[in-house]
């Protein structure tokens, strides 16, 4: 599954707590042979197009996998009609050059919104129904929107409407076909499937030969950190259980599992747990930088988590990779 280009593949969308910081950290732990990749928080997809970019996806089957419609509309819009969502892209690039912020929020509030709430206006239930009923403009318009909209955010409220504010950048680049083309042909290789599933799912079907990488929506670190809402329900620490178990079991029948987390309390606990243990799960800790934040002065470092299964290549250590600290435990009360 080789993609030719000119330029470094990249993810499409800016996505909060996108990878492309702690990649080196994550490379280490690929494993050296696999037969299928799974991603279950596909989000900007950093590690896919990581894996595609190194050729280790080359006459694998891959399956992306998230639960935001948007986000597997957007992509299988831009599969399937890339140079219609390239035309669109464009003519909203040439209005926000004159318009401005104002372009945003017309965008936003009498288009975008609208637009995506037609297929339920119209009496058709479910996830499913609207990722299938993306049109190209609707996909132009939700990467508009993530070029110009604050730290690239994708936020919905109570009532499911997409309402992050306009961003403060100086001549953004909105529209880059060469990079659109680049990454539909990724997703249309004949072994990639771009699907709008749960974790669960997903999981349940993973075994020996799978390399699944799983990127959930943090655990906060505080009441005020969390930036969980990329669906209108939310991830809650029911579900970082749920998922906990779920990649337990995956690795219990023998898939190589990698995931990525911050490092809550809770999350450390789960993972630290014997149960994940006994699957042959491990906690490290990486730095990292918080990349989100109202305040520019509180995006500073931070330790992350990387949990796994799998035990570091020092094949695949690259020169920048962050060393891996300890786990520290929490004192019984």
């Amino acid at each position: 599954m080789h993609v030719p280009t000119a330029a470094p593949t990249r993810p499409l969308l800016k996505w909060a707590g996108g990878k492309r910081q702690l990649l080196p950290a994550l490379a280490a732990f690929y494993p050296v042979r696999f037969d299928r990749y799974i991603e279950a928080f596909l989000g900007s997809g950093a590690v896919f197009f990581d894996l595609l970019a190194q050729g280790q996806l080359a006459d694998k089957r891959v399956t992306l996998a998230d639960v935001n419609p948007d986000l597997i509309g957007c992509y299988r819009a831009l599969r399937d009609h890339t140079a219609d969502v390239i035309s669109a892209l464009a003519a909203l690039e040439a209005e926000h050059r004159s318009l401005g912020a104002a372009c945003y929020y017309d965008v936003r509030d009498r288009r975008f919104n609208p637009e995506r709430a037609k297929p339920f206006a119209k009496g058709l239930e479910g996830r499913e129904r609207l990722a299938a009923a993306y049109p190209p403009e609707l996909a132009a318009m939700l990467i508009f929107l993530n070029r110009t909209g604050f730290n690239g955010l994708f936020r919905l409220n109570r009532r499911g409407a997409f309402n992050v504010p306009a961003g403060r950048y100086n001549e953004p680049r909105i529209c880059d076909p060469a990079h659109l083309r680049t990454v539909a042909e990724a997703f249309r290789a004949p072994r990639v499937t771009l699907e709008l599933s749960g974790f669960e799912a997903v999981l349940a079907d993973a075994g020996p030969g799978d390399f699944v990488y799983c990127d959930p929506p943090y655990a906060p670190l505080s009441r005020t950190a969390s930036f969980a809402n990329y669906t209108a329900d939310g991830f809650t620490s029911q579900d970082q259980a749920r998922l906990c178990h779920a990649v337990t079991d995956a690795c219990g029948r023998g898939a190589v599992v990698v995931l990525s987390n911050s490092s809550a309390d809770e999350i450390v606990d789960l993972y630290s747990s014997e149960h994940a243990r006994r699957a042959g799960l491990r906690v490290h800790r990486v730095p990292a930088r918080r990349m989100i934040n109202s305040r520019a002065t509180a995006r500073g470092p931070v330790d992350e988590l990387i949990v796994t299964n799998s035990h570091p290549s020092l094949a695949r250590v690259r020169p920048k990779m962050l060393p891996a600290l300890p786990v520290r435990r929490r004192k019984s009360a």
